[in-house]
């Protein structure tokens, strides 16, 4: 049966807008360009002809049948439209059949160019003797094996471009922490300018969080500490401009920093890499923090996962192995030949101790064979029951969901609205979240929010005929960079003694108390007992119950299930059907685009 393709009004409009100004005689012209905008629309970078070529299509319900590449690739090249990459067309067509709408392209031209160019300059270190000694002092305690996260900081010292991926618990903070430390008393005289940046305001909080903890276990000094960067989101640090796509600092006006570390990076989708990394100077560093098994970002483009080589094995070169012996007396595997060497060697480095998730994890255990594709092992493991941190429950039928959730949901969120002060509710919120897969439907998360407010109101915890009563917990959707909230943020409305009990919306500060905003000045927001797995990025809590459809779809991947499953500190349950949990664990989110090819392509 042919691929049914269904396109938007925006798709089809492009279509015939390359039609009209190709003045292209051939209407597979006009339709190759409406699947290059639906491609995007479904989070790719491009188009491979290859995926089309020789093939019969329904696209909106018409019968479309594709030459062979051969012929389709002239046919394309015929086009007035669609150019080579270099030039200025509204499509481009590259060596390996991709086709790209040309802002695409550059974007991904940008950060492949950038990242290249930083990954081919070594940074000379500095004396050996004081590296030791710094080493030493920020290491003290040598590990059974190889100390991953030993081997990530000299990477980052080494190089002006740096990706330090791992999971939940395996020290990317801790790593960036030391990193930051030694990149100051390294320095000399002159302090370099280190900037942080997350995608989101909530990552931004987080890695405050997580900083500020790290800062009192190095014990810095003085100096030290008054050293380390603030943190802001993304747009912040390249200074979005209001009602434009465009920032303040860009390749003409780059950012005054040495060096730029983004957390979280696998949510930063293609676009916004590319004005950073274009935003930044020559000489600077730009190290990555992120883990290559999360979900992708929301818009187009895997960026994180392309740039580690979409899960390939790490390997370092003789050069790198032998200085990292020489400075910490410990030995790395040298896994490839000195010859012929991939551009990012000695650039990626996987932490792969996890300290959050021991050997008698289940967590740990799901997390590993969510990762490796296995799911009928996986699916095994959470239904045995074996593991006390993990269970499984059959999704019931929509017409048993709320009877079935009920417990969950009154022993998730009881406790924070019997909370008498809204930092001690705020504290206890972050306990427990519903996580699901899609949006819409029976299971998705704006039905379980609704469902959520009717369970907490029968028992009589909540009023929700009041729009802001007592405890509704809420969740920005928009930035709104005068109230400093942003999308991420999660707060919660309770009575404001000082406004003869009216309601106020309260937020976390990092000093642990709390900020508060009048709900009437409150940006775009939403409520959240539950959210979508992709909101959950860059969150933790301490037990998550994650809902998967019924039904499948192309949403439905390892990586989402990976990433619901490892929000859970302590405790992760999972409803859903089996053979459909199994499907999913075996299907890898596809997203095309060249940049893995073009950053890892031998020399």
């Amino acid at each position: 049966m042919p691929e049914d393709i269904r396109l938007n009004s925006l798709d089809r409009h492009f279509g015939s807008f390359i039609m009209r100004e190709s003045g292209s005689v051939s209407p597979l012209v006009g339709i190759v360009a409406s699947l290059v905008s639906s491609a995007l629309a479904n989070a790719s970078v491009c188009l491979n002809l290859e995926d089309i070529a020789g093939k019969n299509m329904l696209i909106d319900g018409d019968d479309v049948s594709f030459p062979q590449l051969d012929e389709l690739r002239e046919t394309l090249k015929d086009s007035a439209a669609v150019g080579c990459p270099g030039e200025y067309r509204p499509l481009i067509l590259d060596s390996s059949d991709r086709l790209y709408l040309y802002r695409y392209w550059k974007y991904e031209h940008d950060v492949a160019r950038v990242i290249l160019e930083k990954a081919a300059q070594s940074i000379c270190l500095p004396d050996p003797a004081v590296l030791i000694a710094e080493i030493r002092e920020l290491f003290p305690t040598p590990q059974d094996g190889i100390d991953w996260q030993l081997v990530a900081v000299m990477a980052a010292l080494r190089k002006r471009f740096c990706v330090i991926s791992g999971g939940p618990g395996t020290g990317k903070t801790s790593t960036v922490a030391k990193i930051i430390a030694l990149l100051l008393r390294l320095a000399g005289d002159k302090t370099p300018r280190i900037a942080l940046a997350a995608p989101t305001g909530k990552a931004v909080a987080r890695l405050k969080e997580s900083l500020g903890k790290m800062k009192e276990e190095l014990n810095c000094d003085e100096v030290i500490g008054g050293g380390f960067p603030d943190v802001s989101t993304i747009h912040r640090l390249l200074g979005s401009i209001p009602r434009s796509s465009r920032f303040r600092f860009s390749q003409e006006n780059p950012l005054p920093f040495d060096a730029v570390i983004v957390d979280e990076a696998s949510m930063v989708d293609l676009p916004l890499m590319a004005k950073l990394v274009v935003g930044l100077k020559p000489e600077s560093r730009l190290i990555l923090l992120g883990d290559r098994d999360q979900l992708a970002s929301v818009e187009a483009g895997a960026v994180l996962g392309d740039i580690c080589g979409s899960g390939r094995n790490q390997a370092f070169s003789a050069d790198f192995s032998s200085n990292f012996a020489a400075v910490t007396g410990s030995d790395i595997p040298e896994d490839i030949p000195c010859q012929n060497l991939p551009p990012l060697t000695d650039s990626v480095v996987v932490l792969r101790k996890n300290y959050r998730f021991g050997d008698e994890s289940g967590i740990g255990a799901l997390s590993r064979l969510i990762n490796e594709g296995a799911g009928v092992e996986a699916m095994e493991l959470l239904a045995s029951g074996a593991c006390g941190d993990l269970t499984w429950h059959d999704l019931p039928s929509p017409e048993g969901f709320a009877k079935a959730i009920t417990n969950a949901i009154l022993d998730g969120f009881g406790a924070y609205l019997e909370a008498d002060e809204p930092v001690e509710a705020l504290r206890r919120f972050e306990k427990f979240r519903v996580f699901c897969a899609v949006r819409k439907g029976a299971y998705g998360a704006e039905a379980v929010n609704r469902l959520a407010e009717e369970i907490l109101a029968r028992r009589g915890l909540i009023n929700p005929r009041n729009r802001w009563y007592r405890g509704r917990p809420i969740m920005i959707t928009a930035n709104d960079y005068n109230l400093k909230l942003f999308n991420g943020d999660i707060g919660i409305i309770f009575p404001d003694a000082s406004r003869d009990g009216g309601a106020i919306a309260h937020f976390s500060t990092l000093d642990g108390e709390t900020r508060t905003v009048s709900p009437l000045r409150l940006p775009e927001h939403e409520t959240v007992y539950a959210m979508t797995v992709h909101k959950s990025q860059g969150s933790e809590f301490e037990k998550i119950l994650l809902l998967l459809p019924p039904h499948d779809s192309a949403i439905m991947t390892r990586e989402l299930i990976y990433t619901g499953v490892t929000r859970a500190r302590r405790s992760a349950e999972v409803w859903g059907q089996k053979k459909l949990f199994i499907s999913s664990v075996e299907r890898v989110i596809e997203r095309k685009s060249g940049l893995a090819e073009t950053l890892w392509e031998k020399t």
